[in-house]
C-alpha cells in the first residue's frame, strides 16, 4: 500500500532525511519512532504531497507522490502535528466543508460525515464550535477530517502530543479501530504510543532508517533480553561462576547499588546480579536452585524484561557511535590526501 525506496531531502546542504526505505502492507499500522529532530516530519510530509523529495520514490496505493500529487491526496488522510481547523466553524459544518474539498459526491456527504463523527465519538459535539472544543476533542476532529472521505491510507503526525493520559488512551483506542480497513503510519517519538498501537515499527535517527520489524522480534533480536535480577547473600565473584554454568544462563553481571530498585534499602554484606537468560528459555527454577545448593542465602528474585525503549537506545546509540567513526575515517583520509 505504501512503498518508500531510498528517499532523501536536502535543505541546502543539511539532509534531513537520508536513504529511507521502508513499506506499508495494506491493513497495517506502522511506528514511526525516532527522537525530535530525527526526520519523521520531513518523511510525512513528503508522502502527503506537502514537500517535495530531492531524491527517491514514494508510492501510496500503487501511486507516485511527485508525479501523481493529485491522485495520491484523493487516497489518502493526514493530520499535521497541528490540526488544520477553523476554529469559528462548528465540528459537523467543517466535516462537510472537508469532505466537499475533498472530492466526496454530494450524495455521499451526508453519509460520510455521520460515519466520520461516530468512528471519532464526537456525536454530542456535531454542532459546537470547533475554538470551544478541548484540546482532545479538537485532535479527534483532525482524525475526523482525515478519514471522512474513506481514504485508504491515513497518516497521522505525533496524534496524542500534548493529550492528558485519558485522552491519549481514547485517541490510541481510535487509531486501533481504523487498522483492517485503513494502512496507517503514525509518526511519534512516545515509546508508549508504538508498543501499545502499532504492528511494525520503523525506528528512524539523524535522518537514517536503523531498523524496521515488529515490537516482538525487535525485543528479541536487538536487546539482552529477559533475565532475572537477585539478591543474595555471598561472594559476586563466586556466585557469577555458579550461575554461568546453569544451563539457559547467556550472562550474569553485577549491579551497582544505583541501579537496583529501590537502592536506598542495599545492604553492603548482599549482592545484587542481573541474569540475562537465552532466548526462549526459562531458567529461573534451575538458577534458585542452584543458588541454594552452593550455600548462597537467596533473599530476592524477580522477573524483568527488556522493553521498546532499550531497544530505541541501543539502536539510535550504536548509530550516533558508527556515524562518528565514519567522521572520523573521514578526516583522517582527508588529512592523508592533503
Amino acid at each position: 500500500m505504501i512503498s518508500v525506496e531510498h528517499l532523501s531531502k536536502i535543505y541546502g546542504s543539511t539532509p534531513a532525511i537520508t536513504d529511507v526505505t521502508f513499506n506499508v502492507e495494506p491493513g497495517e499500522i506502522l511506528g514511526f519512532l525516532g527522537p525530535n529532530g530525527a526526520g519523521k516530519t520531513t518523511t510525512m510530509r513528503i508522502l502527503a504531497g506537502y514537500l517535495p523529495a530531492t531524491s527517491g520514490t514514494a508510492r501510496i496505493a500503487n501511486f507516485d507522490v511527485h508525479e501523481n500529487s493529485l491522485l495520491v491526496r484523493q487516497r489518502i488522510g493526514y493530520l499535521p502535528e497541528t490540526p488544520p481547523l477553523y476554529p469559528e466553524m462548528t465540528v459537523e459544518g467543517f466535516l462537510y466543508f472537508v469532505a466537499r474539498i475533498k472530492g466526496v459526491r454530494a450524495g455521499d456527504r451526508a453519509t460520510k460525515v455521520a460515519a466520520a463523527i461516530e468512528r471519532c465519538n464526537l456525536q454530542d459535539k456535531r454542532q459546537v464550535i470547533i475554538r470551544k472544543l478541548s484540546k482532545g476533542y479538537r485532535q479527534r476532529v483532525g482524525i475526523a477530517q482525515a478519514i471522512v472521505h474513506d481514504p485508504p491510507a491515513i497518516i497521522l503526525d505525533e496524534p496524542t502530543v500534548g493529550l492528558d493520559p485519558r485522552q491519549i488512551i481514547e485517541v490510541r483506542n481510535l487509531i486501533k479501530s481504523l487498522a483492517g480497513s485503513h494502512t496507517i503510519i503514525i509518526s511519534t517519538h512516545i515509546l508508549p504510543e508504538v508498543s501499545m498501537t502499532c504492528s511494525r515499527v520503523a525506528i528512524i535517527n539523524r535522518g537514517r532508517i536503523v531498523a524496521t520489524d515488529t515490537p516482538e522480534n525487535l525485543l528479541n533480536q536487538l536487546t539482552k533480553g529477559s533475565g532475572y535480577e537477585i539478591e543474595i547473600e555471598g561472594e559476586a565473584a563466586l556466585a557469577k561462576q555458579v550461575l554461568q554454568n546453569v544451563s539457559g544462563v547467556s550472562l550474569v553481571e553485577s549491579i551497582p547499588a544505583v541501579g537496583v530498585h529501590n537502592h536506598s534499602s542495599f545492604k553492603e554484606n548482599r549482592t545484587h546480579l542481573r541474569v540475562i537468560s537465552q532466548p526462549g528459555t526459562e531458567p529461573g527454577k534451575d538458577i534458585a536452585a542452584a543458588l541454594m545448593r552452593t550455600g548462597f542465602g537467596l533473599q530476592e528474585m524477580r522477573r524483568v524484561s527488556a522493553t521498546l525503549e532499550d531497544v530505541f537506545l541501543q539502536l539510535t546509540t550504536t548509530e550516533e557511535k558508527n556515524l562518528e567513526t565514519e567522521t572520523e575515517i573521514a578526516k583522517a583520509n582527508e588529512g592523508e590526501a592533503a
